[in-house]
């Protein structure tokens, strides 16, 4: 029988003796504070019905869809922001079906009906990930369009949009999400939105519009660019400009935004982005003098029994 050699004494067990405790700890710090933040609020209402069938008509591949959301995190950005979106998505269709045709059947178990019409958002809980369209059935949405943009660029945002699904947050987050345990009144007006940008410098950022921002910023797209007017002819020598052609001096100069300093309200305010009206506006075709206030039907039986 061969001799069997004696076991090396183990080195490394020590060490992973004290990383499980921690690492189980810093879990459950995470997960208490994802429960805390993603708790849904009770007062929320609903301005108007979604025609989700109008939506679905009207909506195409690349529209950013602005969300009102009801939970903490949600109160808190809308605070933050002087907005009332506080989440957005980036509307991508049947993509996901196209680049992955064997998991039609999947995804219709999935996802059902909205298995064509499928968003890429980020989530604190969840990362990015795939979402149906009518998860946002109840909720207070805004779809926003990016004007005059080219097809090929189209598909390079969503081409960017889907390759981060399945992206986790980092955990170094997990600081910067615990300023939202405090009262978001305590944030000074001037530091409102340095308090919305992450400090990890990892593509997986807390605020959903980041990624959709840098989804755009790839081809070329803006959001909220930084706006100077071009130099006049003379000085263009003295600060070393290239000489425009005449049609573009009307742009001016336009600096690139971090892509961490972009909200859900700036979609809302960009001059670059149309806006959306899918609801009973358009399927009623709208006429003021149609409408039937309440306030005029309770009058009239009042106004009846006086006479």
């Amino acid at each position: 029988m061969p001799e069997i050699e004696p076991t090396t004494p183990a080195i490394a067990p020590a060490p992973s003796r004290w990383r499980h405790p921690l690492t189980a700890v810093r879990n459950a710090v995470v997960d208490f504070a994802v429960r805390l933040l993603t708790k849904p609020l009770s007062d929320y209402t609903l301005q108007l019905p979604n025609d989700m069938a109008n939506l679905k008509r009207h909506i195409r591949k690349g529209d950013v869809v602005l969300v009102e959301g009801n939970e903490r995190i949600s109160e808190c950005i809308k605070y933050l922001t002087q907005s009332s979106w506080s989440h957005a998505a980036l509307y991508v269709g049947d993509e996901p079906l196209r680049r992955n045709p064997s998991k039609r059947a999947e995804f219709g178990k999935i996802y059902s009906e909205d298995a064509e019409h499928l968003l890429v958002e980020a989530l604190v809980e969840s990362g990015v990930i795939l979402s149906p369209l009518g998860k946002y059935r109840d909720f207070n949405i805004r779809v926003c369009r990016p004007y005059n943009i080219s097809g090929s660029d189209t598909r390079d945002a969503i081409e960017e949009a889907l390759r981060h699904v399945g992206f986790t947050y980092d955990i170094k987050n997990v600081v910067d999400l615990a300023r939202y345990f405090l009262p978001v009144s305590l944030v000074p007006r001037r530091l409102r939105m340095q308090a919305l940008q992450f400090g990890s410098g990892l593509p997986t950022s807390v605020i959903c519009s980041s990624l959709i921002a840098q989804c755009f910023e790839r081809v070329g797209f803006p959001i909220i660019p930084r706006y100077a007017e071009l130099p006049s002819p003379a000085g263009y020598r003295r600060v070393r400009w290239i000489r425009p052609r005449a049609e573009d001096r009307s742009y001016g100069v336009m600096r690139r935004v971090s892509p961490t300093l972009v909200t859900p309200r700036d979609f809302d305010l960009s001059p670059y982005f149309e806006i959306i009206k899918f609801n009973v506006i358009e399927s009623l075709r709208f006429d003021y003098r149609k409408i039937l206030w309440a306030e005029d039907e309770q009058a009239e039986p009042a106004a009846k029994k006086q006479a």
